[in-house]
């Protein structure tokens, strides 16, 4: 079977934009920056499933620094030395989980209070330090059904601020599916930026199909499609404009809808040699499921 990476994306600040890159370092906890800042207000962190606008700040690397652009608001740039942390660590909590985390730069917290019109925190989370590991019921789950390769990959799988787990891969053929059902409702296509995916891939892998792979294969880098990703409001949310719409949301419920609920690509944990490095065009080996 003939499958590429098409893409490859970060999320450095958690539900803010994303970063299109052409080649990124990958370890156990994903690609290098995913979700490794969060917005925080009165003890709960910030997404655009509340916030729509958050879509609109954008974000840039540089080797030094992490930099924030939004409308309105002036350019920010925030150490990636951790210069700016300070304070004692905290715990901070995503959805089930718990973990420690620290707060970065007084001046981007100050930059979020402004722009979203709350008080925020602006926290920074540290991997190792926080021992945040992906869900034990769908990894342990994975490695019972796939004895074969459970030797490849960590009982604990430690990443960031992303919803549960270190990647989360789509595939091209299924956007053009749902486009092309949208399209037989007179509504406009969606670009694939809608589902927030860190790797993109396509080629010779029908729509949906990604639901019955079992692990991808990127030369040394293994990945485990250890449980597919249910899907909130957050598709439906234009990230060029930062508005809500009702689609992609209805269609899809209405047209791949399984157990756990409305799905759209997969998540995934990772087993990488040190200095291993992803890079779209490389080629993808796949293991089903059936």
């Amino acid at each position: 079977m003939s499958l590429i990476i098409r893409s490859l994306h970060i999320y450095p600040v958690k539900s803010c934009a994303g970063i299109d890159l052409s080649e990124s370092p990958v370890d156990q906890a994903g690609l290098a920056f995913d979700r490794r800042w969060m917005v925080v207000s009165g003890g709960q962190f910030l997404t655009q499933r509340q916030l729509p606008a958050m879509a609109l700040v954008k974000t840039a690397l540089s080797d030094t620094h992490l930099h924030l652009s939004a409308p309105g608001m002036p350019d920010l740039a925030v150490a990636l030395d951790g210069a700016g942390l300070h304070g004692d660590p905290r715990a901070v909590t995503v959805w089930r989980d718990t973990m420690s985390a620290r707060r970065d730069c007084a001046d981007a917290a100050a930059w979020f209070t402004q722009y979203l019109q709350r008080p925020c925190e602006f926290l920074r989370i540290d991997v190792a330090d926080a021992q945040r590991s992906a869900s034990a019921q769908w990894v342990g789950g994975w490695l019972e059904r796939h004895s074969e390769e459970a030797s490849n990959y960590a009982q604990r799988n430690l990443f960031g601020f992303a919803d549960g787990f270190p990647l989360l891969i789509a595939n091209q053929s299924s956007l053009d599916e749902l486009n092309q059902q949208l399209a037989a409702k007179g509504r406009a296509p969606v670009p694939m930026d809608r589902f927030r995916a860190n790797i993109v891939i396509e080629g010779e892998l029908g729509a949906y199909e990604e639901d019955h792979v079992a692990s991808m294969s990127v030369g040394e880098v293994r990945m485990a499609l250890v449980k597919p990703c249910t899907r909130c409001s957050i598709p439906d949310v234009d990230q060029a404009t930062g508005v809500r719409h009702d689609e992609p949301g209805l269609t899809l419920a209405a047209t791949h809808r399984l157990d756990l609920g409305v799905i759209f690509g997969q998540n995934a944990i990772v087993a990488a040699p040190g200095g291993s490095v992803l890079r779209v065009g490389d080629a993808v080996d796949v293991k089903f499921d059936y």
